[in-house]
């Protein structure tokens, strides 16, 4: 299977959305859980895939058939001892960020210690990876057939940034996304990150539907 990969990397400024985070988890953390990055950029995946069907789909190779859902179901890329395993978290869009977060913990506790089921390692359509702070600036991510897009995330870091023409120290993460060009073009792939990007460098939208 060959897929033609592109990549597309984006940075985006995630201060408000780690100052949200961060208040999420003190305020709730000990009764709700505690929130990663993670959560946030499955809601966000939620919201673009509405404009932007095309990315969660998968593409049968044989067949020459591309298949579009409705239901997001997201595959968490897992490193484990046995190597790297996608649990996915199925109809993400039905979860708040809590239930989100519980069930991506609940899936990489269970790929790590060798009791997944086969079910919960499949039927994913959209795929996120994340090396958390080994992350690096850029990634290549390899997508997860049959599906046709991939989303990476890359380490958090603080940096200055010119802001209203004022250097102010924010905090800046890319991301970078793979898509299968057979069905994705350059156009739809960097309009769908930019979706991305919109809600989560202002994370009220997060909670609005488009």
């Amino acid at each position: 299977l060959r897929i033609p990969h592109f990549t597309y990397v984006e940075e985006i400024d995630v201060t408000e959305l780690e100052s949200l985070r961060a208040r999420l988890n003190t305020e709730r953390g000990r009764a709700r859980g505690h929130l990663t990055v993670l959560p946030f950029l499955m809601r966000a995946i939620v919201l673009a895939v509405r404009s932007f069907p095309q990315l969660n789909a998968r593409y049968d190779d044989a067949q020459g058939i591309v298949t579009r859902f409705a239901a997001v179901h997201i595959g968490i890329a897992t490193q484990t001892d046995g190597g790297l395993l996608v649990p996915v978290v199925r109809h993400a869009e039905a979860l708040d960020l809590w239930a989100s977060a519980a069930e991506v913990a609940r899936l990489a506790d269970a790929a790590r210690g060798g009791k997944a089921r086969r079910e919960e390692l499949s039927g994913s359509t959209i795929t996120i990876t994340s090396l958390g702070p080994r992350g690096g600036i850029v990634t290549t991510p390899i997508i997860n057939p049959p599906e046709v897009a991939i989303v990476g995330v890359n380490r958090i870091v603080e940096r200055p940034v010119i802001r209203a023409g004022a250097v102010v120290p924010r905090l800046m993460m890319n991301l970078s996304s793979s898509f299968d060009h057979r069905v994705v073009d350059g156009q739809h792939a960097a309009d769908f990150v930019q979706a991305l990007r919109g809600c989560l460098e202002c994370p009220a939208l997060l909670f609005v539907d488009p």
